[in-house]
């Protein structure tokens, strides 16, 4: 399990502290109890740890020396477990290429398909992108549609981009922005009033076309 974005951002903005959603245990701001916490975690199989312990040697957090090539071993692991964000992560490593990493952008591709059908948003909108540069409009605004009605903003955004260039449908517009009006309704924090005035300036601007 993970603590969803919004209740880390308001656990920081008060200096509150969570509890592991694993074990209950009070969050320790200490790197090497932390990290003892997140390694216990994965040694028990949780697929969330171990892809987490891999985003720590990636960025060298927790006073972990940057390690790329064990960083993409643990997105593997977790990948076969079934963590999706961990098959976006291997995602970009093999279609840009990275230390230790030999580009292999089908390899990349594969593993965002794999996010996508997981119900990865970021996934869902890099297959997105890709089929925009291949000129496939169509299918990249479907897409779209899918990452913006999971409240992916940088999806709306790109289909406003594309509506604007002519590579768009009115429909394929409002269903992207009611998909992502629904997400900002189902949000329960203080916030939905970032969401909801980002929704109204995106809506201002289809008035304008």
């Amino acid at each position: 399990e993970r603590l969803c974005t919004g209740c880390t951002l308001e656990a920081f903005l008060q200096g509150t502290k969570h509890n592991c959603p694993n074990c209950n245990a009070a969050l320790s701001k200490d790197n090497s109890s932390a990290l003892a916490k997140l390694r216990a975690h994965a040694e028990n199989g949780n697929a969330a740890a171990i892809y987490h312990l891999g985003q720590k040697y990636y960025y060298g957090d927790l006073g972990l020396q940057v390690d790329v090539p064990r960083a993409i071993e643990l997105w593997v692991k977790a990948a076969e477990l079934g963590d999706a964000d961990a098959h976006y992560d291997l995602g970009v490593v093999y279609f840009h290429g990275d230390e230790g990493v030999d580009k292999d952008k089908k390899k990349g591709i594969r593993h965002w398909q794999q996010a996508a059908m997981k119900g990865q948003a970021e996934g869902r909108h890099a297959l997105g992108l890709l089929e925009f540069e291949r000129s496939n409009y169509k299918l990249a605004l479907e897409h779209w549609t899918i990452s913006a009605s999971m409240g992916y903003e940088k999806s709306t955004q790109a289909i406003g981009c594309a509506f604007e260039l002519g590579d768009g449908t009115g429909e394929q517009r409002a269903r992207a922005l009611g998909g992502f009006r629904d997400a900002v309704g189902e949000m329960k924090s203080p916030q939905r009033a970032i969401a909801d005035k980002l929704f109204h300036c995106i809506s201002s601007r289809d008035s304008q076309l």
